[in-house]
């Protein structure tokens, strides 16, 4: 059983802050570290209509300035120390990571309750954050992969929550100002927060999350609830790039980290997108040498979550690589894995899970995130032992349900994005999806 090759977590201490966050934490022998996740509920797929990328920018900002530290007096006490602290909002969240030394952490962790009760938002630092996510957008407008993956995530999610980059839309972004960001700070923890601690923290830790003068911080346990969903439309998109190469990004809307079937859906990755030895990289790559680079996507979501497989093929072989990618999609839609191909992916998953869990901040990360999606803290153990029960049978059937109607997305130069339409005209994929359109 999978539970031989890495024991299940043990059980964490809890306590709750008097505001109503939870904290876990989870005390390991070794190196003398301590790592700090404060996962709040919120990211860029809460971002309100008209403020897209106000997640993201409050999140590189709760760093430049809280308390009594300007932004590059926090940056001298943590990087001075050798320590490391970030902030990052993903779609279903809004992420603070803190890693340091044991000895330093009762300096350093009380910053995580200034920082989300009294940053500065100070007027010339968000001129200056604002204006290094419109760089980064405009970065992204000359990079197809990110076209591509644009394109698809549009189709995929339209307008809604999932429907744009963390980073926003530069329109809306440009137009984000301190009053904005001032509702968005004081509303973190409304929907949710928790903060998981790895490691070797120090005995008086409430204390030092909680300093007695300090305000409450009203945050309360993230709930399971679903999130965004998906459209499950099938359609081809394409964006003209002058480039020597064609990426395609194939893929579907499927279903929450909460859902039964997303561990199916994690086996089918392994066994297509994980390692020299899958099979996208052996079919693809080493048999017939049309990718560039290859692999899968499926990122752990609140609500449907995408399934893509990602392919960056030359520009002049565009209707091989559209047709080959095609009928590896197909293949997993006619026929079960065979049973060498399971015991591969199965194996892969072990490993994964296994490599996932060696250091503190990886043990912090993926608690923090299961916890924020208001699943068990025994989850990922409980998913491991239910990993083992499905058979190429149980795939296959996912496969057929969630994946049926995928969606293409193109992006490169205008003869080979040609030479793919017409692969995928050709393939019963795209004829099935110009039937449900007509």
């Amino acid at each position: 059983m999978i539970a031989s090759l890495h024991p299940p977590l043990p059980t964490p201490e809890t306590f709750t802050l008097s505001g109503g966050c939870p904290v876990w934490v989870l005390r390991r022998s070794g190196p003398a570290i301590v790592s700090a996740k404060l996962w709040i509920r919120g990211g860029s797929g809460a971002d309100p209509r008209g403020q897209r990328g106000r997640a993201q920018l409050l999140a590189g900002l709760l760093s430049r300035g809280c308390g009594d530290l300007s932004g590059e007096a926090m940056a001298d006490l943590v990087e001075g120390l050798g320590d490391e602290l970030r902030c990052e909002a993903s779609e279903d969240g809004l992420l603070i990571s803190l890693k340091c030394a044991s000895a330093d952490s009762a300096a350093l962790l009380p910053l995580l309750h200034t920082m989300v009760l009294n940053p500065w938002l100070a007027s010339d630092q968000i001129s200056l954050e604002r204006q290094l996510n419109l760089q980064a957008l405009h970065r992204q407008r000359e990079d197809p992969f990110q076209q591509a993956h644009d394109r698809l995530r549009h189709q995929l999610y339209g307008d809604g929550p999932y429907g744009h980059d963390p980073l926003g839309v530069e329109e809306e972004l440009a137009g984000l100002e301190r009053p904005l960001l001032l509702e968005a700070a004081g509303q973190l923890g409304g929907e949710g927060a928790v903060l998981v601690i790895s490691g070797q923290p120090p005995p008086d830790l409430r204390t030092l999350l909680e300093p007695a003068a300090a305000p409450l911080w009203p945050a309360v346990a993230p709930l399971a609830a679903a999130g965004p969903g998906g459209r499950s439309i099938a359609a081809l998109v394409s964006e003209e790039l002058d480039t020597e190469q064609l990426v395609l990004m194939l893929g579907a809307a499927t279903v929450p980290l909460a859902d039964p079937r997303s561990l199916a859906l994690r086996l089918l990755q392994c066994h297509l997108g994980v390692g020299m030895s899958s099979r996208l990289f052996v079919v693809l790559r080493e048999e017939q040498g049309l990718a560039y680079d290859v692999g899968v996507h499926l990122p752990a979501r609140r609500g449907a979550a995408p399934f893509v497989i990602h392919l960056s093929s030359s520009a002049d072989r565009a209707a091989e690589a559209t047709g080959q990618l095609l009928q590896e999609w197909q293949r997993l839609l006619d026929q079960p894995l065979t049973t060498k191909e399971w015991q591969l992916a199965l194996a892969k998953f072990r490993g994964l899970v296994a490599a996932g869990r060696q250091t503190c901040g990886q043990i912090a990360d993926r608690q923090a995130l299961v916890l924020g999606h208001g699943l068990a803290w025994s989850y990922p153990d409980e998913a491991s032992e239910r990993a083992e029960a499905l058979d190429p049978a149980a795939l296959w059937e996912v496969a057929r349900t969630l994946l049926a109607h995928p969606s293409l997305s193109l992006c490169g130069p205008a003869a080979a994005l040609s030479a793919a339409q017409r692969a995928w005209a050709a393939h019963p994929l795209g004829r099935s999806a110009s039937a449900l359109l007509s």
